[in-house]
């Protein structure tokens, strides 16, 4: 029904991905596996949609506070996930990351911590890092079963007298995990015991293959934010927009203060609000499509990674398009296998120290693109590995 195998040349198109890998990895010309956006075109309805306003030709200042928004989002929440969530509590943000930051800078002041689950996201480090707050690292454990969080030191992290906050993934990027009920249960009671406000980040909610439950069902009180946005799930960044559930009135009053105030970014795009609206309104069945793709990705990865290095043992997370493939059992040397990539294979992976130093000897790679490339980048990734043990 929908073609997600037809390759699209992004090239020419100002693409972070394609047109500038060279800022990161110091070549130009590779095979991308990197940022995470994907190689597809969003959904049918929302290119329609987009034409549609285009096709009015005038493109002035706009507004998301209105019902459409609103109702758009919030009917998301209901019908994909059985979550009530008030839509009057939704605020609009340019991204995630804005939203977050502001959230950072009002629920904490500079040199306090802010918990997270790490590897991380390297955004948070360097958003935290520039807004002079402690990044409080709770190292995720490595088990048979997958990614587990460390009890103990999690809380012990949290009872910190400098703690305000804990930022968290839902599913967690890097590793893919989407937490369970009772791992959110428990952090809720956690954070509620030693007065520690929530973010949650669900940006990857979409591309949950297992049971995806929002915060919002698990809160104990009115101090957290989720925080999420379409782009991820309809490949839309381009377009800008997020939006945040703050159920608390006067957090979310400062957080509208310094969206129209402080930084003049309460007027949003046009083309973001529609694609979003046209999104959570019609896209369900395109999303179902792409999902079902992603996973084969995954599994393509998960099979020809372990058949060729059965000690590698990589599992097929339980969301997110992103394969965290771990190397430490290979004990080969990442600066090499780097350097054999881009300049013998022409491909550029994420490396998996970028989230951090629990992510040393991993990496990341993005399989948010036709399988095609997916078999391209395995097997310059296997090739490599195989020169380096050789």
């Amino acid at each position: 029904m929908f073609d997600f195998s037809t390759p699209v040349n992004r090239y020419g198109t100002y693409c972070t991905q394609w047109d500038y890998v060279q800022d990161r990895f110091g070549e130009a010309d590779l095979l991308p596996f990197t940022i995470s956006d994907m190689d597809f075109e969003t959904a049918p309805c929302i290119q329609r949609a987009l034409q549609q306003r285009l096709a009015h030709g005038v493109l002035g200042y706009s507004r998301w506070n209105h019902d459409d928004f609103k109702q758009a989002i919030a009917g998301w929440f209901a019908k994909r996930y059985q979550a009530e969530l008030d839509p009057q509590s939704l605020v609009y943000g340019p991204s995630v990351i804005y939203i977050i930051a502001q959230l950072i800078t009002l629920w904490s002041q500079p040199g306090e911590g802010v918990l997270v689950h790490t590897p991380a996201y390297d955004a948070f480090g360097n958003m935290l890092k520039a807004n002079q707050r402690k990044l409080l690292a709770s190292p995720l454990l490595k088990t048979e079963q997958g990614y587990e969080i460390d009890w103990p030191q999690f809380e012990q992290q949290a009872a910190r007298e400098e703690c305000k906050i804990l930022l968290f993934c839902s599913p967690h990027n890097p590793t893919g995990r989407v937490w369970h009920r009772d791992e959110l249960t428990r952090m809720a009671e956690i954070c509620q015991r030693h007065n520690v406000k929530v973010i949650s980040d669900d940006i990857h909610m979409d591309m949950a293959y297992s049971t995806y439950l929002p915060w919002s069902e698990v809160a104990l009180s009115n101090n957290w934010a989720l925080v999420s946005s379409g782009s991820k799930s309809f490949n839309i960044p381009a377009l800008t927009g997020a939006y945040a559930f703050i159920p608390e009135q006067q957090s979310r009053e400062q957080y509208l203060i310094q969206l129209k105030a402080a930084h003049g970014l309460s007027s949003p795009s046009i083309l973001g609000i529609i694609a979003h609206i046209t999104a959570y309104q019609q896209g369900g069945d395109w999303l179902d499509s792409l999902k079902g793709y992603l996973q084969q990705n995954l599994l393509t990865v998960a099979e020809r990674l372990n058949s060729a290095f059965p000690a590698i043992n990589y599992q097929v997370p339980d969301g997110t398009y992103l394969a965290w493939v771990d190397l430490n059992p290979l004990d080969i040397d990442m600066d090499a296998l780097q350097h054999i990539l881009i300049h013998k294979h022409k491909v550029a992976i994420m490396r998996g120290d970028t989230y951090g130093e629990e992510g040393k000897g991993y990496i990341r790679l993005n399989v948010g693109c036709p399988r095609s490339k997916v078999e391209a980048g395995l097997d310059a990734l296997i090739a490599a590995i195989r020169q380096l043990r050789d």
